[in-house]
Formats: C-alpha cells, structure tokens, sequence
C-alpha cells in the first residue's frame, strides 16, 4: 500500500514513529510537506500535485499543525474528492480546531464538559462569570494551544483584570469553571476507530494547574473507568475523527472533556505508556483503507 503522511517535517516524533512502522509492515511511505501541495479543483478527476509530480497514495495520514488548520484541511479535503482514504476527515479536522464548534457539539451530544461561557471582549465581565459560578475561573484564548493563553484566576478582582486584558486584544474568549478537585492532573485518552488504545494521567508540575507535558508537566500510564473510556470514544465519534487524543478532567461529576485533538502527538503517550501506538494506527489504515 502506498501511505502519504501530511506533515511540515519527517523529523517530527510522531511523523517518524508513523512513517517507520508503516515501513515495517510493508507499505510504501512518503512524508508530503502540506504546505507546498497545490490542487487541480476543477478538473474531472481531482488532482495534488508538489514540484508538478501528481500525488496518488491509497490512503493518507494528516498531521495538520494548528496554524495551518485552513489550508491543511483543504488539502486532505482534496485526497477525499479524489476518493483517497483519509486517517481523519478534513471536516472532524476543522471541527476539532474550533475550540467553541467543539464544545458545542459535544455540549449537543451530551458529552460531559466543564462549565463555559464564551464572549468577544465583552464588557459585561459580570455577566460572564455569573454563568460559570464565579471565581475561580479558568480563562482561555479561543486561539491558543498547549496551554498557551490560559490563565487561571483564583478570585473576582483577579478574573475581571485577565478578561479585561483581553478584551484590550479584542480577543475571543472561553471563561471555563475551575475543576479544584482535578488537583492540576487531567487525562490523556487516544482513541483510535473508537476504542481507547492508550491512556496517561498528567500532572501539572509544582504550582501550575496545566498539566500540559509542553509545560513541564509529568505522565503516567493510567486505566480508565468505563465511563472516561465511553467519555473520550463518544467525544471522538462526535468530531468525526478516527484519530483523536481527548483531554478529560476527573471530577465530582464525571469525566469533563476539555478538547478533542486530531493530531495528538504520540511521544508521551507511547513512551509513558511503553505501547506501539504508530503500529495500531497502520494496522487500522489497512483494516479500512480498502472499504
């Protein structure tokens, strides 16, 4: 089988793991920089082409950074025209970007989900907090990745500063409910044709609530209830991904997702966990490419 990996570089961990257990199966594999394809649309038969050389695989895995979510959809969106099998759809790919199409699409398929309220620079900051219970409250940057732009207020004065900050950015903004309970620990779950195939629980490190690995946090492996795994297998299955790392928050009530990745790195789930996550995605390509 011919095997296109969508990546920006093949010395990415997770592009090198797919394209090395790719090639220990038997497939032929070629890591395709996204961003320098270009596309007959109009043609009959769709074309992607890169330095005038059409590309034709048998199935596609797209690795689509986040800033680069708009044109990278639009590329796998090509291979799916030209009835090319792809890992995860262009359309579960713009779906899951979407920080606030997300929540509201989980929120409608009764995923449960940390308390929210979303503005663009609002100036009724009262308001806003009202809906999520007041301090503490989380604040997140629609835009932001990795923990990047997520701020933590611990009271109401403290909260009205951060948003009012943003609101100077003209910026859109999430106001989440603080999870105390979580203890600055969340879940990693990845679900691959909708079972979870790996799971870690990671910790912030000392005096950060993130426990983004990015930040300095700390993993390890973890099995989950049932309930956390129909949690992060629903939330899958409601973005349209084959493909996903969902994020969960322990609490009181249940498993809280906190996003849907269709790109979920594979670097510390497979070295906490000691399991060949690139092995069982190639396995599943070759369970369904052909249907």
């Amino acid at each position: 089988m011919k095997i296109a990996i969508l990546s920006r570089s093949s010395s990415l961990y997770s592009t090198s793991r797919l394209r090395e257990a790719a090639a220990k199966r038997g497939h032929e594999v070629r890591v395709v920089d996204y961003l320098r394809c270009y596309m007959d649309i109009t043609a009959r038969k769709p074309k992607i082409l890169i330095r005038g050389e059409e590309i034709k695989p048998d199935a596609v895995i797209p690795r689509i950074g986040a800033t680069y979510t708009f044109y990278g959809a639009a590329v796998v969106r090509q291979f799916e025209m030209a009835e090319i099998f792809t890992l995860n759809s262009s359309d579960g790919i713009s779906r899951s970007r979407d920080k606030l199409r997300s929540m509201q699409l989980l929120s409608r398929a009764g995923v449960g989900l940390p308390t929210t309220s979303f503005a663009h620079a609002t100036q009724d900051i009262t308001g806003l907090l009202e809906v999520v219970g007041g301090a503490p409250v989380v604040v997140k940057l629609l835009e932001g990745t990795q923990g990047l732009g997520v701020v933590l207020a611990e009271t109401r004065k403290a909260a009205e500063s951060v948003i009012g900050a943003f609101r100077q950015l003209d910026a859109n903004i999430l106001v989440q409910q603080f999870i105390k309970e979580a203890a600055g620990a969340d879940i990693r779950a990845l679900v691959v044709g909708g079972k979870v195939v790996a799971a870690m629980k990671r910790q912030g490190a000392p005096g950060d609530f993130r426990s983004n690995l990015h930040r300095g946090g700390s993993a390890e492996p973890m099995k989950l209830s049932a309930k956390e795994r129909a949690t992060a297998v629903r939330a899958a299955k409601t973005m349209g991904l084959n493909v996903a790392g969902v994020d969960m928050l322990p609490s009181e009530e249940g498993p809280l997702v906190l996003e849907v990745n269709s790109s979920p790195g594979l670097e510390g789930i497979e070295g906490v966990t000691g399991l060949d996550i690139a092995d069982t995605i190639i396995e599943y390509i070759e369970d369904n490419a052909g249907a």
